[in-house]
């Protein structure tokens, strides 16, 4: 898929599937959606568009994908040198404003996800897979368990600055870097917590002592070398 939005760019089915879906996820709810109406609106074949998705869960999860990539392709280098925290605030920006012409689609995906928590179970998934990519953009470690709680952290600040989003209407998006600024805040403590608490385990155990032999037992056998 095409690194650059919107989809109308492109002429593959694929990204008309998307193109259509969002249109319509801004008319109307998710779980009213139906394939045909899909296929319909993007001007494709009902078989063509079973090619590309079984259902339309994964052409959303689609387009968070090509957000991804264009989120991902646009990184700024100046901004290497800046702290972590500067970093992640510049990547959600960006990711923010490839999100902006489909800002009706996202308010309606939201809605629906308050309604369905089966919807909301799936979405988590997809959001956390997706922040994992914008921290490790901003250069920020997801490996491992702690790595994983970091993502999961990051797509639930990321939804609560969505919702100031969608009601932000001042050209500077004031009201939403404020909430970004404070999550992000938040985050940092949380972090540091996280580190120390990682870091317990090990404190408690305190330095490894080697196990003394016997005086009566004699060197050890050249086998254990």
């Amino acid at each position: 898929m095409a690194k650059d939005l919107p989809y109308t760019e492109s002429t593959s089915n694929r990204d008309k599937a998307i193109h259509a879906f969002l249109a319509l996820l801004a008319e109307r709810r998710f779980e009213d959606i139906g394939l045909a109406e899909v296929a319909g609106r993007a001007g494709i074949k009902l078989s063509q568009l079973r090619t590309e998705f079984g259902s339309t869960l994964p052409i959303y999860a689609a387009h968070v994908k090509a957000i991804d990539e264009a989120v991902l392709d646009g990184g700024d280098a100046d901004m290497s040198e800046e702290p972590a925290r500067e970093r992640l605030f510049d990547v959600l920006m960006r990711r923010l404003e490839k999100l902006a012409p489909y800002r009706e689609a996202v308010r309606s995906m939201m809605t629906s996800v308050r309604r369905n928590p089966g919807l909301a179970f799936a979405l988590n998934a997809i959001a956390v897979r997706s922040q994992k990519w914008m921290l490790e953009a901003a250069g920020i470690n997801t490996s491992g368990p702690r790595g994983a709680l970091r993502a999961q952290g990051a797509a639930l600040l990321f939804a609560r600055v969505v919702g100031v989003w969608l009601d932000d209407e001042e050209a500077g998006l004031d009201r939403t870097m404020a909430a970004l600024d404070r999550g992000l805040a938040s985050a940092e403590r949380w972090d540091g917590f996280l580190g120390d608490l990682c870091a317990l385990p090990c404190a408690l155990r305190g330095p490894r002592r080697r196990r003394r032999r016997p005086l009566d037992e004699g060197p050890a056998e050249a086998s254990a070398a």
